[in-house]
């Protein structure tokens, strides 16, 4: 599994570095191949570091972000949430790590007039999925909501989690 570190705003040691390589590999390892790719980003608020951890894997996305006063402690703990993740929804991430799916560039339409601040500007790759894939998606990456190709309709589709813990898809009426 390749491992790649980004600290903000601090430096990383390298035995910290070798810490967290063994680490992923040791206890990631047994769920993903050699072809998957862990990121983490690190960086020090005052008392605290912020770590977040992506692992990208076929068309699967894990992401865990953790806060301690010790950066291997965070590091654990993002560990440990992509495994609970990975538990709790073991056949659904079991059928899908052996998938791999089509994947299509999207790209976001730039507005000409702009009254308010943008900050940041993001593409992804869509590939069609399921009301059900789109949620466990979401979920995984500990999102509020989740922009996905229906693939029954074929059509952008948002779900997203509502309040009283159920969720919505907004697809649109073209007629």
């Amino acid at each position: 599994m390749k491992t790649t570190i980004t600290a903000k705003k601090m430096q990383i040691p390298q035995n910290f570095t070798e810490y967290a390589e063994k680490r992923i590999d040791a206890r990631l390892g047994k769920f993903f191949g050699e072809e998957a790719d862990a990121k983490i980003v690190i960086s020090e608020l005052r008392t605290q570091i912020e770590l977040e951890l992506t692992v990208k894997y076929n068309s699967m996305i894990f992401r865990a972000e953790r806060s301690a006063e010790d950066k291997y402690v965070a590091l654990d703990d993002a560990i440990d949430k992509i495994i609970r993740q990975i538990r709790k929804n073991k056949t659904k991430v079991e059928k899908k790590l052996k998938d791999t799916a089509f994947k299509e560039a999207f790209a976001y339409p730039v507005p000409e007039t702009v009254d308010y601040e943008v900050i940041k500007h993001k593409k992804f790759k869509m590939r069609p999925m399921n009301v059900d894939e789109a949620i466990l998606q979401m979920n995984m990456l500990d999102h509020e909501f989740f922009m996905f190709t229906n693939a029954d309709t074929g059509m952008i589709n948002v779900v997203y989690k509502r309040d009283d813990g159920n969720y919505s898809v907004l697809e649109p009426d073209n007629g």
